[in-house]
C-alpha cells in the first residue's frame, strides 16, 4: 500500500461521506438539485446511506482490500447514475458536479488495484 493510495482514498472517503451526509442532513442546495433532477423523495435517505456506506468501505479497504475494492466499483457506479440522472433531467451544466466526487473515488480503486 503505497502513501498516495492512502491520501486518495482518504480524500475519496471525505468527499463521499461528505456528499452522503448532505443528502442525509437534507441541506437546502441538494434537496433543490435532487428535486430539480425529479429524484423521487423517498431514494433520498438510501442514496445518502449508500455514499456514507462506499466511504466506509474505502476506509475499510486500506485494511482489507476487497471490500475497498467492492466499495470503489459501488461508488463509480453510483456516480455513474448520477450523471445519467443529471443528463436525463437536461441540466448539463451540472454534469461535472458527479464527476468531481468520482475521481478520487476512481484514482482510490486504481492505486488500490494497482498496488
Amino acid at each position: 500500500m503505497s502513501v498516495a493510495h492512502v491520501v486518495v482514498t482518504l480524500i475519496a472517503a471525505a468527499m463521499a461521506g461528505y456528499s452522503g451526509v448532505v443528502i442525509l442532513t437534507r441541506a437546502q442546495w441538494i434537496i433543490q438539485a435532487l428535486t430539480d433532477y425529479s429524484v423521487p423523495r423517498a431514494w433520498w435517505p438510501r442514496l445518502g446511506a449508500a455514499k456514507v456506506a462506499g466511504a466506509i468501505g474505502l476506509l475499510i479497504g486500506l485494511f482489507v482490500p476487497v471490500i475497498g475494492v467492492a466499495a470503489g466499483i459501488g461508488l463509480v457506479l453510483y456516480f455513474t447514475g448520477a450523471v445519467v440522472t443529471v443528463v436525463r433531467a437536461r441540466r448539463h451544466a451540472h454534469i461535472p458536479f458527479p464527476l468531481v466526487y468520482a475521481a478520487p473515488v476512481i484514482g482510490a480503486l486504481t492505486l488500490g488495484v494497482l498496488s
